[in-house]
């Protein structure tokens, strides 16, 4: 079991980065003040990548949202669940109903599953679903507690960086797994001049400095009233 671990170890130290865009804004929240790495800024540079990367400190953030999320909606009652009515994203946009905690749970499982090689999921499934502690997952996977909680860190930044780049509907932001979100590419925004549409545009600089000027010379022709002599 321990060689099984090991070799868990050494695959997972390949990082993989995809084409997808972190920004300090996104990840300043969730970083770590103390940490040694990013600082607490939250992205960190690499050599093998010219784009900052986010920090581990992130990742495990990430996961551990998403796994406070999935524990609240096993807890909830199935018979009190509520269905919604939710947009799908389209050209037809349609909408159809759905129970967005139960699939959040399936994700949550299906997604990790897919991620996570055999070794590693065993372990995900005796801590992160059923609750185990870190003595009972020694006990059962027959390693230290120094290892345990190195595979532990390793699986929550492995998940979280994935539950992130997920596409096309990624698990974390949970607001925006719950609520939906309608984004559209700036390419694809309408062109006011051509469509005639009502777009707001900032106003003139030089336009509002002849108004003030112009007020400015009405106000100097007024004069003040004559005062009655007593």
């Amino acid at each position: 079991m321990i060689t099984e671990i090991g070799d868990a170890k050494a695959s997972n130290r390949e990082e993989h980065f995809v084409s997808f865009e972190w920004n300090r804004s996104e990840v300043l929240g969730l970083a770590k003040e103390g940490c040694s790495q990013c600082r607490g800024y939250g992205l960190r540079s690499t050599s093998r990548t010219a784009q900052p990367v986010p920090c581990n400190c992130v990742l495990r953030a990430i996961f551990r949202a998403c796994h406070r999320k999935f524990r609240s909606c096993s807890h909830l009652d199935t018979q009190v669940s509520t269905a919604r009515l939710e947009s799908v994203h389209g050209r037809e946009h349609k909408r159809a109903w759905g129970l967005k905690n139960e699939e959040f749970v399936a994700d949550f499982v299906l997604v990790a599953k897919r991620t996570l090689n055999e070794a590693d999921y065993r372990l995900f499934r005796y801590h992160f679903l059923l609750g185990a502690d870190w003595k009972l997952c020694c006990q059962q996977l027959n390693v230290d507690r120094g290892t345990f909680f190195h595979l532990v860190y390793r699986i929550e930044e492995r998940l979280g960086r994935v539950f992130r780049e997920l596409q096309p509907y990624a698990l974390f932001p949970l607001d925006e797994y719950f609520g939906g979100s309608a984004r559209k590419l700036v390419d694809d925004l309408p062109d006011p001049e051509r469509t005639g549409g009502n777009v707001i545009q900032m106003p003139d600089p030089a336009r509002i400095a002849a108004k003030l000027a112009e007020r400015a010379a009405k106000r100097a022709t007024l004069r003040p009233p004559l005062r009655k002599a007593a």
